[in-house]
């Protein structure tokens, strides 16, 4: 059996209606706004996700676990498929002339679920949450010189270096608005949004109810059910078994076929999200630009595409700036053609004369067992032994998981700005630098990308970027992965978001 008794038994005996899921973003004009809070509610929405680790948003990183912090709290500002800034609980916002001061009015009549008014108070408590150091946020927002109440119910944000990308950091995943001095962050959930936490067991599912106060419109169900499976497999059989309405985990091979299957539908949306191959290169024998470049020569990249990702996605560049970020993604500088005997070559060079015995740790997720073994193949004719080790979410990213081993692949979720997986992933010292690279160059390119205002020295900046990570980076980018998602065919106007967690499920029609 593939989905588990436990929940054939609990879910087709609560005989559930199928219902929908809704569009990203609440940028609605005032006869939107007054159209949704008409329109009737009606069922249960049921959402397929694997289980939740952590639901303190400093540290909440999954697709479950961000979906669920979507549903009962808010952001200040959202971003939409097409990566483009949408206001949420800021209305509106203006920026200083010299760039280091953002002033964002906050929405008035919003409550909180205890039925408490959301103030500038709680914005301000929130922000020097996220920005205190050695946490995992305290890097992106370490800029933050300071966060005070300004006029007209506003807060104002002044920052020690102008930061381009400051509205998008104010949206990022991790940034949902707390009430000030909120205890138990993590296990109880008061938020402003649009659902209430009903039911919460943590291996099984949670539940929500309708939030009729929402200052966006109550939602157009009464109830959003997250199921928790413990593989994917088992959701997508639950789906085809009407348990849930709704699965957006899968490999690609499943997606396509799910998608030809009557009384299914699908969605594939291009995304900046990518599986990381990395070598740690702090050690041997990563620390080797040789070595790096010799795994480069062994990895056929169009190869890895077309077997993977089944032509879903974009083929990669060994760099986390993709083909959607427009004119900051380059094919000016050349990636090597594949050719194993010179990948031989130059491991002899680096004192490996007889190749490499590693292990390439994994973790056992939607295409990257795939990845792996195709991996194993092209890199055996370079003289790289490797042994896969598949691993389950919560060994692969614990204590001496992902951050500790030699080699590994990681998925990296879409973002909209290339500057957060540089700034997080690839500065020396960074929260989440995997590879443990240190590079001076990239460092200070990194820097000025960060903070010049200048646009066109901003995609001459990236573009050297780029180059550097294809010349000499510990990384392997092989491809952009797209955001798949199949639904009941009575699920209507399911629109993903690029990161599938940030999908809101409150705008929503039944068929």
């Amino acid at each position: 059996m593939k989905f588990s008794r436990r929940h054939f038994l609990k879910f087709t005996a609560a005989g559930v209606a199928a219902s929908v899921v809704g569009p990203i973003g609440l940028d609605l004009t005032p006869e939107q706004a007054a159209s949704l809070a008409a329109r009737r509610q009606s069922g249960t929405l049921r959402i397929a996700w694997n289980p939740t680790f952590t639901l303190d948003p400093l540290s909440a990183s999954a697709d479950s676990e961000i979906s669920f912090l979507n549903a009962v709290y808010d952001y200040l500002i959202d971003t939409d498929a097409q990566s483009a800034l949408v206001p949420r609980l800021a209305s509106e916002w203006a920026i200083s002339d010299d760039g280091l001061a953002y002033t964002l009015k906050i929405r008035e009549g919003v409550k909180f679920h205890d039925g408490s008014d959301l103030t500038v108070d709680d914005v301000i408590w929130t922000f020097n949450r996220l920005k205190t150091p050695e946490t995992p946020t305290g890097n992106l927002y370490a800029n933050i010189e300071s966060i005070e109440a300004g006029e007209n119910n506003s807060v104002v944000f002044k920052l020690t270096n102008t930061n381009p990308d400051f509205l998008y950091d104010l949206s990022d995943n991790h940034a949902v608005i707390l009430k000030a001095e909120a205890p138990d962050i993590g296990v109880e959930f008061n938020g402003t949004g649009p659902f209430k936490l009903a039911e919460f067991l943590a291996a099984d599912r949670a539940v929500f109810s309708a939030n009729t106060d929402y200052w966006g419109g109550a939602p157009g169900v009464e109830t959003l059910e997250f199921i928790y499976f413990d593989d994917n497999q088992a959701a997508v059989d639950a789906l085809r078994g009407g348990i849930v309405d709704v699965a957006v985990r899968m490999d690609n091979a499943t997606f396509l076929a799910l998608a030809d299957e009557t009384g299914l539908s699908s969605v594939s949306l291009p995304t900046n999200g990518h599986d990381l191959v990395r070598l740690r290169s702090d050690r041997e024998p990563g620390n080797n630009e040789k070595v790096r470049q010799a795994f480069k020569l062994a990895t056929d990249r169009d190869e890895i595409f077309n077997r993977v990702q089944l032509g879903l996605g974009a083929v990669g560049r060994d760099s986390p700036i993709g083909p959607l970020f427009g004119d900051y993604y380059s094919e000016d500088t050349p990636l090597p053609a594949r050719d194993p005997e010179a990948a031989k070559a130059l491991l002899a060079e680096a004192g490996y004369p007889d190749g490499l015995d590693m292990t390439l740790y994994i973790p056992n997720t939607g295409d990257r067992p795939t990845l792996g073994e195709v991996l194993q193949a092209q890199w055996e004719e370079a003289g790289i032994r490797i042994q896969i080790e598949l691993q389950d979410e919560a060994t692969y990213y614990g204590e001496n998981g992902w951050l500790e081993v030699d080699l590994g692949i990681t998925p990296w979720g879409s973002r909209p700005r290339p500057q957060f997986y540089l700034e997080t992933s690839l500065k020396t010292g960074a929260v989440w630098n995997e590879s443990h690279f240190s590079d001076d160059e990239l460092d200070a390119l990194i820097a000025t990308a960060g903070t010049t205002l200048d646009e066109q020295e901003r995609i001459d900046t990236y573009k050297e970027i780029q180059r550097i990570l294809i010349e000499r980076g510990p990384i392997i980018v092989p491809y952009f992965f797209a955001s798949l998602g199949i639904s009941a065919e009575s699920v209507q106007s399911f629109n993903m978001h690029p990161f599938p967690g940030r999908t809101n499920f409150n705008t929503v029609t039944i068929g």
